[in-house]
């Protein structure tokens, strides 16, 4: 902080003190907790201990003041023994083990992760080992000054962790100039300007033409005319949006470069808020207009012209004003149930059904305006054709679900046998429809699978709303699957498969590193066995040999699972439908950023990536020497790959932890050129290092992985970060390492797509978002 910082900063504390603080003018224990917010009270009575220097059982304002500009304003020595005097519970002048397992588990506790005791043990003895230089069995206050200086992270950030704790909300600086307005956003964004301009320009020449024709009815006549041109236009570019199987067969052509083909959605939405304006504004103008010439001219009066046909208006049968009147109804329905609150909410069932409304307004439309149908009749058929082209596709191979796993986080995962004739691209999604959930809905999910994986297809389906969650809950209960084919010998395999867990849950891990991870205990992987190394039983379970592709880690994964089942469940597939991510495989530098189940179209390209990877690997036959060959410009132009996951806890990485486990392996050889895939795991909920209650666990659990050669939170090799990604230091460094022109792929929440949006802008990095 600076100085002035500094001044703000106790001013706050100041007012803060005084809030909290009765007419005795000091805190007590209980007050002090609330003020904290921690969620571990070990540091909070540790720092009220500290503070309370006159051990009467609370805190003046004075007493807090001089703490506090100490740990501000003191030297480093001062910063570091508050520190120390943090660990040391007894105040005895040396840590002892017992004291530091106490510390480490409360931070443990504080960051949400959840450890075995016995991987406690394991940290508390790596950072108790590296600090007590001299093997006198306790740690020193130099000792643990000359290991907090081996971490540079840490000393750098001291003087903000002492007083994390109590530190004032930082108010976001406002950008003097909108994003929007900035250089860097028109360069990155100009395919999308450039369209946009284009359908702004037909509005309104559209409009000034109809407009003009009617200039002499007066001016709600050519205010009505006007938007009624442009909502024939509208009303049939909305479909043009949405033809999926155009779009994605264009995506393979040169078109994708100049039309803003990934903004479709986006670009739907923009045209769905405009006829909503149009038609607000257009039937307004025909009802000011009909006041404005007296209501009994012609006599009729309002309710006749707005809900009967007797007027005589309109281009069949007179009926303008009543299909009018019902099409700004459904118009202003299908608009606000497709808000994002509602959509959002665990209601998309209330968007699905209110959007097939669509069908009475192109007809309605149809009645209504003379010439709609000149404008709609080409793209409407094509979207019919489509539409059946999907329905009679999906009904004819008519496909079954023969595995579910229940995973963390109500996340259903479906293993669906795929048919021959089923072909798809890498983040491809498709509609499903599961009879024995909804017998009429469809439900938009991206493929998790590779296309190179032939016999199945994956689906991780997040229970979000109402179809998510009865698809859960139908896996959940055990009912349904009783009627399904072979009874006995599902039964029978579930009853096997229970016999291996007793719901146990296991790290595993082989001769050159992690293989799999679901929680708590440890699994060690040789070529023919797995043996739980943390009870005194072993479990036999015949996997392949070392290196070879043939190694099945999800099916060990599943049988070490109590939530895995075998079925055989009916369902039906309109797909695949191509995305941004199709793009990856042209870029020369691609970063993949997924936020929480986000991951999901990013599982499926890491697998095809690699298994392209693993198509270019030579061995040499007389040493262990490999190396990669380049593929063709045609088949990848990829040279490098960062994989960045970011979730809120730990527990949402054993979604695909199997899988990221076994990218790991297939590149356990260093290469020349440093690693092809490089994967970056962060934990939002967990403290980092400019936080004092979490500096001792981000030391234990930094010395445990490079002693283990693992992550202590996820198994896997890459060590997962604590809080969220600095995106500016991120992508620096990806700057740094001119590996091609960077392409940045996101997929996750529409908040954090902004704030990475924006940094994209400003390193020139290419942005796509998957919409999520």
């Amino acid at each position: 902080m600076s100085t002035d910082d500094d001044s703000k900063w106790l001013e706050w504390v100041t007012r803060q003190f005084e809030s909290i603080a009765g007419e005795d003018k000091e805190i007590n224990l209980s007050e002090f907790k609330t003020a904290l917010k921690v969620k571990e009270s070990f540091f909070a009575e540790r720092f009220f201990t500290l503070f309370d220097s006159d051990d009467s059982g609370s805190i003046s304002l004075d007493e807090l003041l001089k703490a506090l500009n100490l740990l501000i304003h003191g030297n480093e020595t001062d910063k570091l023994r508050f520190l120390f005097q943090v660990y040391d519970v007894d105040g005895s002048g040396c840590i002892d083990p017992d004291e530091l397992r106490t510390v480490l588990k409360s931070c443990l506790r504080e960051s949400t992760i959840s450890l075995s005791d016995e991987k406690l043990d394991d940290l508390t003895l790596a950072l108790f080992e590296a600090a007590d230089k001299d093997n006198s069995g306790s740690i020193t206050f130099e000792e643990l000054k000359e290991e907090l200086e081996s971490f540079p992270e840490v000393m750098e950030n001291l003087t903000i962790s002492a007083a994390n704790w109590l530190k004032p909300p930082t108010s976001e600086k406002k950008r003097q100039t909108p994003r929007y307005l900035t250089p860097s956003y028109c360069h990155n964004n100009r395919n999308k300007l450039l369209f946009l301009s284009c359908y702004v320009s037909v509005n309104i020449l559209l409009f000034s033409r109809a407009a003009l024709r009617h200039s002499e009815a007066g001016q709600w006549i050519m205010l009505a005319r006007g938007c009624g041109q442009c909502l024939n236009f509208n009303c049939t570019f909305i479909v043009v949006l949405m033809l999926r199987r155009c779009l994605t067969w264009l995506r393979t052509t040169w078109v994708v470069r100049i039309f803003p083909l990934d903004q479709n959605v986006i670009l739907h939405q923009l045209v769905g808020y405009a006829i909503f304006i149009l038609s607000v504004l257009h039937t307004g103008a025909h009802l000011a207009n009909f006041v404005n010439l007296t209501l009994n001219k012609n006599g009729y009066q309002l309710w006749e012209y707005m809900f009967t046909t007797r007027p005589g208006i309109g281009w069949i049968s007179g009926t303008a004003s009543v299909t009018g009147l019902v099409l700004q109804l459904l118009i202003c329905l299908t608009t606000l149930c497709s808000s994002p609150f509602v959509r959002k909410s665990g209601h998309f069932e209330v968007f699905y059904w209110t959007h097939l409304s669509y069908i009475w307004v192109w007809v309605l439309l149809v009645l209504h305006c003379p010439n709609f149908w000149k404008w709609f009749v080409v793209p409407g058929l094509v979207f019919v054709l489509e539409k059946v082209i999907g329905l009679a596709v999906s009904h004819i191979r008519g496909l079954y679900i023969v595995e579910s796993n229940l995973l963390p986080s109500k996340v259903t995962h479906l293993v669906i046998r795929r048919p021959q004739s089923f072909h798809y691209k890498p983040g491809d999604y498709v509609y499903v429809n599961i009879p024995a959930i909804a017998k009429y809905e469809w439900h938009p999910f991206t493929l998790s699978s590779a296309p190179e994986q032939q016999d199945t297809i994956w689906l991780h389906i997040r229970s979000l709303g109402q179809w998510t969650n009865r698809l859960y809950e139908y896996f959940w209960q055990p009912g349904p699957l009783a009627q399904e084919p072979k009874r006995l010998t599902i039964n029978l395999h579930n009853r096997r498969h229970h016999k291996w867990t007793q719901e146990y849950h296991f790290n595993l891990t082989g001769s050159s590193g992690s293989v799999a991870t679901t929680r708590n205990e440890r699994i060690e992987l040789t070529s023919y066995k797995v043996t739980r190394v943390s009870s005194c039983d072993t479990v036999d379970i015949p996997v392949a040999h070392e290196g070879k592709e043939s190694l099945q880690l999800k099916e060990i994964s599943a049988k070490l699972s109590g939530n895995h089942r075998v079925c055989n469940i009916k369902c039906y597939i309109d797909g695949p439908y191509g995305t941004p991510t199709r793009r990856i495989f042209t870029s020369e530098h691609a970063v993949l950023i997924g936020a929480g189940i986000g991951i999901t179209p990013f599982a499926s390209i890491l697998q095809s990536i690699m298994y392209r990877y693993r198509m270019r690997k030579q061995n040499c036959p007389n040493c262990r020497y490999s190396w990669c060959e380049s593929l063709k410009d045609n088949e990848m132009k990829l040279r490098k790959v960062d994989f960045i996951w970011i979730n809120r806890d730990q527990k949402f990485f054993e979604w695909f932890v199997s899988l990221l486990t076994k990218l790991e392996l297939d590149q356990a050889d260093e290469e020349p050129e440093g690693r092809f895939l490089e994967m970056h795991m962060y934990m939002t909920s967990a403290l980092s290092m400019n936080d004092m209650k979490a500096i001792g666990l981000q030391m234990a659990l930094d010395l445990l992985a490079k002693k283990e050669k693992r992550d202590s939170i996820t198994g896997l090799r890459t060590r997962t970060q604590p809080g969220r990604p600095d995106w500016t230091k991120v992508f620096q460094k990806i700057g740094q390492e001119k590996k091609g022109k960077v392409h940045v792929f996101f997929c996750g929440s529409p908040m954090l797509a902004k704030v990475i949006k924006a940094q994209c802008e400003q390193f020139h990095f290419k942005f796509f978002k998957e919409h999520f």
